[in-house]
């Protein structure tokens, strides 16, 4: 799989991705803070139509911001990106969805777990975003609309706006045919 702004540090053994970011990398556009930012690290598959993509990471978040998921990305200026975002001193769950302008919306962790699986689903124009706790049940974080795309980008995402260094592991990234969704 290729990289979009390949890490300066990065290891894939078996089903496992370990990677340490650059310096002040982030996604980004516009929305409160007036700037746009393109450069954070993302290993992807490309694919087409209909797809449920799904990892299982942990990172040694630290630093304001620092972050790591999974991205679904057509173009710089249309993308969804969720997983563990750094804030007000601890771990949220995050989605960001992106039309030309971000979003952001966050659900604090008070305990979270060593581990976090991310899922992302899309059917159609409908993005489905689901978590799940270590190896507990799974949850809908977000519903989405992206426009549909001939092709697009999905996989492993992390990026550290405020330093460099910071360390993440994804492992059993995989994408394949969409989970029906009945249960929204």
């Amino acid at each position: 799989m290729p990289w979009l702004n390949e890490p300066p540090e990065w290891r894939l053994d078996g089903d496992t991705l370990t990677v340490t970011t650059a310096a002040e990398t982030d996604v980004w556009r516009v929305t409160h803070y007036g700037f746009v930012h393109d450069n954070a690290h993302l290993w992807y598959q490309p694919v087409e139509g209909d797809f449920t993509a799904e990892v299982r990471f942990t990172g040694q978040y630290e630093h304001l911001y620092d972050q790591a998921g999974l991205m679904l990305r057509l173009d710089e200026r249309t993308w969804i990106k969720s997983g563990i975002e750094y804030t007000d001193g601890q771990q949220h769950l995050s989605a960001v969805v992106t039309r030309d302008f971000s979003d952001w919306s966050v659900l604090p962790l008070d305990d979270p777990p060593p581990e976090i699986r991310l899922r992302l689903t899309r059917i159609g124009t409908a993005v489905f975003v689901d978590y799940a706790l270590g190896d507990g049940q799974w949850r809908m974080l977000r519903l989405a609309y992206l426009p549909e795309a001939a092709r697009a980008m999905v996989g492993p995402m992390c990026c550290s706006p405020l330093r460099a260094g910071f360390r993440v592991r994804f492992d059993g990234f995989t994408v394949g045919q969409a989970i029906p969704r009945t249960d929204h």
